[in-house]
């Protein structure tokens, strides 16, 4: 095989990662998945997409590399640079024309491959998407008010919150932002944010308790710093450009954000859930939450974060009790659905509170044990 023949062969590996990740936008986002499509076929054939991902060739698939390309590219947009291609993209002010897309792009991407590949090989998926928040929320009532009944009481923990893998940490003030269902407001209603969870059926829980968070803290390897124009550019390229709901979401967490500082440390994780773990405070349930990152975890650090949450977990009482509140992808035989699963020590509850779309909205609350 010739050094050329081998490059494309290991393109033509990539170029399929590419493809599911277009798969993964179907009916969600089709100019996201129009780029992702044309860019596998380019990369298939040598052409400006390979020079690209140079670099990347060998990345798992878990890294989703065809996402870090379509949020490199929409950066680009976002910063100016690219006004050939800003007219397809609704997030400023354009309408797409998938037949031209491709067309539209090319000129973009060789004027800037080299800018755009480095984007790509430092950056990972960050999309810290605050629709989350939604069935966090709802979570986080039920975790309360359980481990007050195991430990009987009568008036819901209050909550410290740890987050693993928190980006910029917009889903770390769940109690600042309001919720609004058909016939009330959860949460605060005079929020800058202000989310329709599209529930179906509602969490198990009182929820006319006021959700208390007396402690937040977050971690990531790649901090997010939300109160900075580098930073809201980072997350907003992240945002498929089509879907403006999320964009104007995205827009009011930030702002939201501004108001309400929440620091994040630059860390893996298992260390820094140590150290916070290390410290129990009596009434208060600590509870560890992350969303969507267990795919970006290596496997050494999955094995030592069970670890270090395992030794926590032995060592909690009914008056100093723990939580892990997940919203995670798990696999399905049609493929994989996002469900909210809490455990509790030591009461030793085991949840799954119900499933919903990626993006937190909409959910359905089914509870069922937690296998």
């Amino acid at each position: 095989m010739t050094r050329d023949s081998a490059a494309i062969s290991v393109f033509t590996v990539l170029a399929e990662l590419f493809a599911a990740a277009a798969d993964g936008c179907r009916d969600r986002s089709p100019l996201t998945q129009r780029l992702l499509t044309d860019a596998a076929d380019d990369l298939r054939q040598g052409g400006v997409t390979a020079k690209i991902m140079a670099g990347s060739e060998c990345d798992r698939e878990g890294t989703v590399p065809g996402l870090r390309f379509a949020g490199a590219v929409h950066r680009l947009v976002l910063e100016g640079r690219a006004p050939g291609l800003a007219k397809h993209y609704p997030s400023v002010g354009g309408q797409p024309h998938l037949p031209t897309l491709w067309e539209d792009a090319l000129p973009a991407l060789n004027a800037h491959a080299d800018v755009l590949r480095q984007r790509v090989l430092a950056t990972v998926v960050q999309t810290n998407e605050p629709g989350r928040s939604a069935p966090l929320y709802g979570g986080l009532m039920v975790a309360a008010q359980e481990a007050a009944k195991a430990a009987g009481r009568h008036v819901p923990f209050c909550v410290r919150l740890l987050e693993v893998g928190a980006s910029g940490g917009l889903n770390l003030r769940p109690h600042h932002v309001g919720y609004q269902l058909p016939d009330t407001v959860l949460g605060d209603p005079d929020s800058l944010l202000v989310l329709d969870p599209e529930w179906t059926g509602r969490p198990p829980a009182d929820l006319s308790h006021r959700l208390r968070v007396v402690g937040r803290a977050g971690c990531d390897p790649a901090p997010v710093d939300v109160s900075t124009e580098d930073g809201r550019l980072h997350l907003s390229s992240f945002v498929w450009a089509d879907q403006l709901e999320r964009w104007n979401r995205l827009r009011d967490a930030l702002d939201l954000a501004a108001t309400d500082p929440v620091r994040v440390d630059r860390s893996t994780g298992p260390e820094w859930l140590a150290h916070q773990l290390a410290r129990a405070e009596r009434d208060v349930l600590t509870v560890v939450w992350h969303s969507v990152v267990w795919q970006y975890v290596s496997p050494a650090d999955r094995a030592m974060g069970r670890a270090v949450l395992a030794d926590a977990a032995a060592k909690a009482t009914p008056l100093s009790p723990l939580a892990l509140l997940v919203f995670e992808p798990r696999r399905t035989d049609d493929g994989y659905r996002f469900e909210l699963l809490l455990k509790l020590w030591p009461a030793g509850i085991s949840l799954n509170l119900g499933h919903g779309a990626g993006h937190g909205t909409p959910f359905t609350w089914d509870v069922t044990p937690w296998e």
